[in-house]
């Protein structure tokens, strides 16, 4: 039988439904991040919840992949990609507008002088631009972090063309041990850069020195989209789950408080750069993967408390752009550090909820509204035909 007529996978009750567990890891993520840039000396080790942003991000994106391809036999790129920018890009293009328009009136604000970083953020190039792909490299200050989110756009405009290319050939599990071993050919390429002398700016920056981390996330994705409820080694991975998830949460919570990311050159610098992203990464997929093996276990109950649950799914993304512009609009105007990191959170928080009411869910509506007349799932005569075969 071709590949082409190899039949559809039946329903995976393993990947099926929102995983709320998820939602809560986010909501802990971004909290990392923020603490990281607002109280540095308390916690050096937050930006741990990028790289757990970036493996979650992996697995999160390529289950929605993968969920549509089962259910209607294809994916329709060009609707996968204008959802994703109706989900991102406007609350980013606002962010962009009202820093711009509060630091040209109010120039000796914290948001005074901070023209020249809107079309990096805006164009999802900010980490080149922190590289100096542009000419001098900027830091991008207010904009700063929207660095992640051009890794993972320009990660994104490759993985799903990639994706389909290996699926119309190889089965599911055969493509996530394929995934796989490009992660490690991208730690590979890191140790290369290592060893050459590349900055830390290239290392921490690079949409390739960070696809491992996208692609651990997307691999375990497909190897439990591909995976049999019951199955072998659906038990055996169970068993993996139960005994490495809570070391690995563990880990990385001591690392949170206890961790700095080394700066300057010498053995161990070479060393955390070479496997330590990939190492965080493998942490991070065993928390993601006891969440979704084990949805009653002790820390899925945990997160996926409403309290947890709810920010992750609708305020993460507003806390993560809005975090750096609203400590430094307080920084000049609020000198005691815990008062302002309060009033930051309590602040960021706020404008996080009114840009998910105002900017992001309406849109996001809309826009669903217009796409989803377009994903349809075809006859079941003609679902027989999709050419994503799974393994046993």
């Amino acid at each position: 039988m071709s590949v082409s007529e190899r039949p559809a996978a039946p329903q995976n009750t393993i990947i099926s439904g929102r995983k709320h567990a998820l939602d809560g890891l986010r909501t802990v993520a971004v909290a990392g991040v923020f603490l990281f840039h607002t109280a540095t000396d308390l916690v050096p080790g937050g930006s741990i919840g990028v790289d757990v942003f970036f493996t979650l991000s992996g697995f999160v994106i390529t289950l929605l992949i993968m969920k549509e391809q089962l259910a209607t036999g294809r994916l329709n790129l060009g609707i996968f990609y204008a959802k994703r920018l109706a989900r991102l890009w406007p609350a980013l293009l606002v962010l962009c507008a009202v820093i711009l328009a509060v630091g040209l009136v109010f120039p000796a604000s914290g948001w005074g002088g901070q023209a020249g970083f809107i079309l990096p953020a805006a164009a999802y190039v900010m980490n080149l631009a922190h590289i100096g792909a542009f000419g001098q490299s900027i830091q991008g200050e207010t904009l700063g972090p929207t660095w992640t989110l051009a890794v993972e756009e320009q990660f994104y405009l490759v993985w799903p063309v990639l994706l389909l290319a290996m699926l119309q050939f190889w089965k599911i599990r055969t493509a996530a041990f394929t995934t796989l071993a490009l992660a490690a050919a991208f730690l590979l390429e890191r140790f290369a850069l290592v060893m050459s002398g590349a900055p830390l700016n290239r290392l921490y920056n690079g949409p390739d020195t960070r696809a491992d981390e996208l692609l651990i996330g997307c691999g375990l994705a497909l190897l439990f989209t591909a995976l049999r409820a019951g199955s072998r080694l659906h038990r055996i991975l169970q068993s993996i789950a139960a005994w490495g998830a809570p070391l690995a949460a563990f880990i990385l919570a001591a690392a949170v408080f206890l961790f700095r990311e080394p700066e300057a050159s010498n053995a161990w610098f070479n060393t955390f750069w070479t496997a330590g992203p990939t190492a965080l990464s493998l942490l991070a997929v065993l928390l993601i993967g006891s969440l979704v093996l084990q949805p009653a276990g002790f820390m899925a109950r945990i997160l996926s408390h409403p309290w947890l649950a709810r920010p992750g799914r609708d305020l993460s993304y507003g806390m993560y752009l809005w975090h750096i512009p609203v400590y430094l609009l307080l920084m000049r105007l609020v000198p005691d550090l815990p008062l302002r990191i309060g009033l930051s959170a309590a602040l960021t928080v706020l404008v996080a909820y009114a840009s998910f009411r105002l900017v992001e869910l309406p849109l996001r509506r809309w826009a669903n509204r217009r796409l989803d007349a377009a994903v349809v799932a075809p006859p079941v005569t003609q679902r027989a035909k999709v050419p994503v075969p799974v393994s046993g």
